[in-house]
């Protein structure tokens, strides 16, 4: 039996995943007491224990963790910003290239993408990795979350407000507004881009879910490029893949009276991408749950690839 120890456990990606792995039989998930959470000496002995540690803490305490494990033999799933660009980690994107599923499986250091990356890599990382996209343009990106996503203290907030002010919500709020989001550098990274794109984040007022929307227009192109070029290179990418679904252009058979939701793949490990615009103008949305593929279920998938499991066990798609 496998033996999982979530550092982070009570934190919103570290529910999420226990839930995941409670009703499994391959797995047994080693804890701490509360009162021992930051106690090195009480961490290392589980560490040592465990087959794989899945980090759910603030960045600079995944890196002390990470650093416990190094004398360790255990692999170590790291859901933090901490160490996503680092040449010595793979980066769990299973579908961002057709090696990436070998890369995690044999690693012992993997760092889970962050939700928002995750929507944009999918759907732009192929499109500039086949040569149809320009490298050297600065993209914009503009992106909407559950207020989930800001863990358990943007959770508090939120609820409060919808307790105390039914009727005057936060809806949606910009922010990160100097450009300065900690996503930034994945994203410029795994979609090879030459400049850091302008990343405009906001957070609706519900639970979770979100979209990540990204204008594309034609000078963007090396190539003279339509919607249905886009479509057939998204698609030819993802067609071994259970989790990516790209629907044709301009279709509205995903859309609610003209309107995507950003609530639609909740609960799953789903990633819709959707193509809109014309020739001149096009826009491709990605579509996914923030705590599913964005945390919680690709970190489920990234350590069924590192145990050697089928990757989508205990996840729903």
């Amino acid at each position: 039996m496998n033996k999982i120890f979530i550092d982070g456990q009570v934190g919103t990606t570290g529910l999420q995943i226990h839930e995941r792995l409670s009703d499994r039989q391959d797995i047994e998930i080693l804890s701490i007491s509360d009162k021992n959470r930051k106690d090195p000496t009480v961490k290392h002995a589980i560490i040592c224990e465990a087959d794989i540690v899945i980090l759910c803490l603030p960045d600079d305490a995944a890196r002390e963790t990470a650093s416990l494990a190094s004398d360790t033999s255990a692999r170590i799933l790291d859901a933090s910003t901490a160490h996503r660009i680092l040449p010595d980690w793979v980066y769990g994107l299973p579908e961002l290239t057709k090696n990436q599923r070998q890369k995690i499986s044999e690693a012992t250091r993997v760092s889970n993408p962050g939700c928002y990356p995750t929507g944009f890599l999918l759907s732009i990382a192929p499109l500039v990795n086949s040569g149809l996209l320009r490298k050297d343009i600065r993209l914009s990106i503009s992106a909407v979350s559950g207020y989930s996503g800001g863990g358990h203290k943007m959770i508090e907030q939120y609820e409060l407000r919808q307790q105390q002010s039914p009727t005057d919500l936060w809806n949606s709020r910009p922010y990160a507004l100097n450009f300065g989001h900690k996503h930034v550098p994945e994203m410029q990274h795994y979609a090879s881009l030459t400049y850091a794109p302008l990343f405009l984040p906001s957070v609706g007022h519900y639970p979770q879910g979100m979209l990540v929307s990204t204008p594309l227009a034609k000078e963007y192109f090396n190539k003279k490029t339509s919607l249905d070029d886009i479509y057939t290179c998204l698609e030819t990418h993802y067609s071994d893949n259970e989790c990516v679904n790209v629907h044709q252009p301009n279709t509205d058979e995903t859309r609610q009276n003209g309107f995507l939701d950003p609530q639609t793949n909740n609960g799953t490990n789903r990633n819709d991408i959707h193509i809109f615009g014309s020739d001149d103008q096009m826009l491709v949305i990605s579509q996914l749950d923030n705590l599913g593929k964005g945390a919680a279920g690709a970190a489920v998938q990234n350590m069924n690839l590192m145990l050697g499991a089928d990757e989508l066990t205990g996840l729903k798609v």
